[in-house]
């Protein structure tokens, strides 16, 4: 069956560093009834391992507060992104001089109010697969879809005067698969 094969496999694929070569085994209760710092040479097989995503070994650190965070996995960068959605898009920040906005609501019952503002280039609007674009309102699902069509994608949201970054502990920008924080 399934189960036995898998461990007849994980016993014959037993990896030996040859680091050390010079020192005997050791057995694991000594290693771990001795003091720091010391060299030993042990045969293991890796069972499982922790933290098991990427994202869960790095942190974000602040500068300015020295403060260390947890980088958002896709649950809380949407509690963000709903966060920001609550207030609708300022109409009054769309179409300046650098970017070209739409604006429609959405046909669910929550009938959110969706901005998508895109930046030219020397004045001129470009292909998609150029295009920077930055989205107010959008829920995570919303934003990954616009990922996969244009270039480059920043989560913002609107106040009185201007268009801001979301929380700092939120990618700024997407580009396809790949999170940008700050």
């Amino acid at each position: 069956d399934l189960e036995s094969h898998l461990k007849r496999c994980q016993q014959l694929s037993v990896t030996v560093l040859t680091d050390h070569q010079d020192l005997n085994n050791t057995e694991l209760k000594t290693i771990l009834n001795s003091t720091a710092p010391q060299q030993y040479r042990i045969r293991a097989k890796l069972r499982t391992y922790k933290p098991q995503k990427l994202y869960q070994s790095i942190k974000l650190h602040c500068p300015k507060c020295n403060s260390l965070q947890e980088v958002p996995d896709g649950d809380d960068f949407d509690l963000i992104l709903q966060g920001a959605a609550v207030a609708a898009p300022n109409p009054e920040l769309h179409n300046t001089y650098w970017y070209d906005s739409v604006m429609w609501t959405t046909q669910d019952q929550k009938q959110r109010k969706i901005a998508i503002h895109f930046v030219k280039h020397e004045e001129m609007l470009q292909q998609p697969e150029d295009t920077l674009l930055m989205v107010e309102g959008g829920t995570l699902k919303e934003v990954w879809k616009l990922t996969k069509r244009f270039k480059c994608v920043i989560p913002v949201r609107s106040t009185e005067d201007h268009l801001e970054l979301l929380d700092l502990s939120s990618p700024f920008l997407l580009q396809g698969n790949i999170k940008y924080y700050g």
